[in-house]
């Protein structure tokens, strides 16, 4: 399996962790490039970004339109009815992406993986069923889609997991982020949930809220 194309941001000294975080639905990797400056992570941190590019296919709920995505939604509910067997064939595409990492000098404990909206269902099950610890798992504006079918490798028992949403977001409602948190926790995870006064985005004290958990987590 080939890999997926990437926006690479790396460290001023040599790199020592790495964040892998995906995009939303109809983004691309450029989409949060912008937001290494303002996470404001101290240089001996030396963090690698990869932020990679979902393939463009159709997409149901958008009448078929081509553009990029991790896995096509059929149909807009409380629940989201989605094309699983892509999602996980998407997952199985970033954990290329963590393999390359370690191949890189990269220890698995120092890699986080991120995603917002569409791009943190693929996280969640990317993350839970990864077969070394990771660092932690960031999920922004998101919903867990396979809660219910996720087999989880036990390597990742004890995986930090941060959850952010908006209390206002009309694409994924807020609910979804508590119910996501709810199922994690009931699971045996360890999880910290945040909301914000907010729609389907970032702001700056999530921005900064993130940019503590990260110091956290790979410090």
């Amino acid at each position: 399996m080939s890999l997926l194309p990437c926006i690479v941001k790396e460290p001023p000294s040599s790199a020592n962790a790495a964040v892998i975080w995906l995009h939303g639905l109809g983004a691309d990797g450029n989409d949060f490039v912008p937001i290494i400056p303002e996470l404001k992570l101290p240089a001996e941190l030396a963090v690698r970004f990869v932020f990679p590019n979902a393939p463009s296919i159709p997409v149901t709920i958008n009448n078929g339109y081509v553009m990029p995505a991790w896995y096509d939604i059929t149909e807009i509910d409380i629940e989201r009815k989605i094309d699983a067997t892509q999602l996980i064939a998407s997952a199985e595409k970033i954990r290329l992406l963590i393999d390359r990492e370690i191949d890189r000098g990269i220890p698995s404990g120092r890699i986080v993986l991120a995603g917002f909206s569409q791009g943190g269902a693929v996280a969640y099950q990317t993350a839970l069923t990864y077969m070394l610890p990771l660092a932690g798992l960031l999920c922004l504006s998101t919903y867990f889609a396979t809660k219910d079918t996720i087999t989880p490798n036990t390597a990742n028992k004890q995986i930090p997991i941060k959850i952010c949403h908006g209390t206002m977001d009309p694409v994924v409602p807020v609910g979804q982020g508590k119910i996501a948190s709810e199922r994690l926790s009931d699971m045996g995870y360890t999880v910290e949930y945040s909301d914000y006064p907010m729609e389907h985005a970032v702001c700056p004290q999530e921005i900064a809220d993130v940019s503590q958990w990260l110091q956290k987590v790979l410090g």
